[in-house]
């Protein structure tokens, strides 16, 4: 492994070190964060910043509470590959209502801090390993789940033993509608909203660990596509064992993607139909369970679900959502129904509310980057607060705020209190290898984003293999100005390439009818706008060498690598496939039919956007990466695929990995990195 690769690996991806995970407590005084010691260190520690100081206080170290931590308990570990978490150490914490106290969980341990100077983290006794602890308003108590149930500290066990899991998200809606949790404190701290997942009529998944077969197979839950999704309830759990259950129309609206308590007497949750189509605000009473919608979006084809923020009820009871304006040019705001925001901006999210002005995070300019501005919801008048170049994001808390930069030359975070006053939280991570400025572009008649790097001192005239890496499906952004994912494809450039990002259509942040361009089908646009993209920047770029190109990918980015030497070895002719969904009959409800429609009803769909038929017809180099421990998109896909190659006769290269997840932690990018570089120069020399 080369100096790059290596120091990627021991510091994670240029991320240990880095402070995240922001929270303000006690109305803005106090910043929490997490931060390890340096850029090597992959244990963070719980810290604090006083914004009347300026200090940072170090409150929890998880090397003195746990010097022999061990494996993380089952549950822990998949909220993690959930909600992507690769730290280590104090990976999550919830503070209570107040802001002045901290619980966290430690290798299925449970700790609790607080800011007023009482002393050392003090363990929590807990049921058995603890998960997504919660503190109610004053700190006074815990609620946890442990082996599926709800607990409390002190208190005891809360949730009935009816077979099903409590308290907990189920797959669909942490994996997919950005829903990791399931039980909310009320405002007094004496009551809990906790969801009830019933997942017994889902299929079980299972893994086994190839090289440990004295080990028993791991199994768990999952909703494949056109089959049944959990069963989710939502309860009122009050003291003295009374329990109250929300009642909406669950047969119609099955998912449940954000609840929480609006007052003691008022609770909001957001349902919606399965195919996604219709999102409800629904207002509940917690004493007897009736609800009310408030609101209602409606798409034809999906409600676009990236807008954190709404929909929700603003301070004056008006409701704010999000929509799409006419034609489909601008994702919008909308007070009570009436357009708050026009075409000339992307709303991508409402950061809450700061000097009676919404606080959004929106695009301007180009996709590629963000800005910070205060919307008044009266007029519809924008006022800036950071819109120079790059990806700016905004946390707020009672006029306090953490303004953070991202741009070409690294990423920078300001603490602005209410009296002028600014702190800058200390960043322990490694500075970044390389100031990259790909060269990005809008190219075809659909105005796709596109970035171009190229090695560093490359002398035009020079003709270089191109490399695609991209990962081209719903719901991420590759060309971006975070400065953070170019490093890696300047390491790809300087080993000789000229490496290639495309932003097809289906891709978020150009517009609602770009994003929607992908409904009913994923493989057609997906790669149709990558090889239009390619020939467009060919024409513009002469040292791209268009008959040497490779293309590389992991999860969706795979299956699109897949596809491409599959259905058009005229333009690609080597792929690298990582962790690719094959075939979307096998992957999850949510994500899946939300796209696609249902399998039962649009069967030519899934067929037409499954690799496997088109085995036969290999004629390029494939190179096949899965993780028999991945959870997400689970190993059967790749080697189906790889089955369906064999049968046929068709040659490729298949690299299982025992033990690895999806999100290829602790140095095992790197190392994958470094076979596929082995694999590129051979095929495109």
């Amino acid at each position: 492994m080369d100096d790059f690769l290596r120091l990627s690996a021991e510091t994670a991806r240029f991320t240990h070190g880095s402070p995240r995970a922001f929270s303000f407590g006690d109305d803005g005084r106090l910043l929490w964060f997490l931060r390890s010691t340096g850029p090597t260190d992959p244990l963070e520690s719980l810290w604090v910043l006083d914004t009347a100081t300026g200090a940072e206080t170090r409150l929890a170290d998880p090397r003195e509470l746990s010097p022999e931590p061990g494996r993380l308990p089952v549950a822990e570990r998949r909220l993690r590959e959930r909600t992507r978490l690769v730290a280590t150490g104090i990976g999550s914490y919830a503070l209570s209502g107040d802001g002045l106290r901290a619980v966290f969980p430690l290798h299925g341990r449970l700790y609790g801090v607080t800011r007023d100077g009482s002393g050392a983290p003090v363990e929590i006794p807990t049921a058995g390993p603890a998960l997504d602890p919660r503190p109610n308003a004053d700190g006074s108590r815990t609620a946890y789940v442990a082996d599926d149930a709800l607990h409390l500290a002190p208190g005891g066990r809360i949730s009935p033993a009816d077979g099903a899991r409590w308290g907990v998200a189920e797959f669909a809606a942490a994996e997919e509608l950005d829903r990791p949790r399931g039980h909310w404190w009320s405002p007094d701290g004496v009551t809990l909203l906790a969801a009830r997942v019933d997942e017994s009529a889902l299929q079980r998944r299972h893994f086994a660990d190839p090289a440990h077969p004295e080990l028993p197979a791991e199994d768990f839950a999952y909703p494949e596509a056109g089959g049944p999704n959990a069963d989710v309830q939502l309860w009122v759990l009050g003291p003295d064992g009374a329990r109250v259950r929300l009642d909406w129309d669950a047969d119609t609206y099955p998912y449940m993607s954000d609840a929480g308590w609006e007052s003691a007497s008022e609770i909001l949750l957001t349902v919606q139909d399965r195919l996604q189509r219709s999102v409800l605000l629904l207002t509940a009473d917690p004493a007897t369970g009736r609800t009310r919608e408030l609101s209602r979006t409606t798409h034809p084809q999906w409600v676009d679900p990236l807008v954190p923020g709404t929909p929700a009820r603003l301070p004056d009871g008006r409701m704010l959502t999000a929509v799409d304006t006419t034609g489909g040019a601008a994702r919008a705001l909308a007070v009570d129904g009436k357009p708050l925001t026009g075409d000339g901006i992307q709303v991508r999210r409402v950061a809450g509310i700061h000097e009676g002005l919404l606080l959004i995070e929106a695009g301007l300019r180009d996709p590629s980057e963000q800005q910070v501005l205060l919307l008044d919801p009266a007029t519809g008048e924008l006022t800036p607060l950071a819109d120079g170049p790059g990806v700016h994001s905004v946390t707020a808390s009672a006029g306090t705020l953490l303004l953070t930069s991202a741009d070409a030359d690294g990423i920078r975070r300001t603490v602005r209190t209410t009296d002028g006053r600014a702190f800058v939280p200390a960043d322990l991570s490694a500075p970044l290898p390389h100031r990259v400025a790909p060269v990005l572009e809008r190219v075809t008649e659909h105005g796709v984003p596109t970035a171009l790097v190229l090695p560093r001192g490359h002398v035009p005239g020079r003709r270089l293999p191109v490399l695609m890496d991209s990962y081209g499906g719903p719901g991420f952004q590759d060309v971006s100005a975070e400065p953070r994912r170019w490093q890696h494809r300047q390491w790809w450039a300087d080993q000789g390439f000229a490496v290639v990002t495309v932003d097809n259509r289906g891709t978020p942040y150009v517009s609602p009818a770009f994003t929607h361009a992908m409904y009913r089908g994923f493989s057609e646009v997906t790669l149709e706008d990558q090889v239009a993209a390619l020939r467009a920047l060919g024409e513009r770029h002469p040292d791209l060498d268009l008959g040497r190109v490779g293309i590389r990918g992991w999860s969706y980015g795979g299956y699109l690598s897949a596809m491409a030497v599959l259905r058009r070895p005229d333009v690609f002719h080597a792929a690298a496939a990582g962790a690719a969904p094959t075939d979307f009959r096998h992957y999850d409800t949510a994500y899946t039919e939300r796209y696609l429609g249902l399998p039962q009803e649009h069967p030519e769909v899934y067929e037409r956007d499954s690799l496997i038929a088109d085995a036969p017809g290999l004629t390029r180099p494939l190179l096949l990466v899965t993780g028999l421990a991945d959870d997400n998109v689970h190993p059967s896909h790749t080697l189906r695929l790889s089955r369906a190659l064999t049968d046929a006769g068709r040659p490729h290269q298949l690299l299982a990995l025992p033990g690895v997840t999806h999100m290829t932690p602790g140095g095992t990018r790197e190392k994958i990195m470094a076979l596929e570089l082995e694999f590129f120069r051979r095929e495109l020399a």
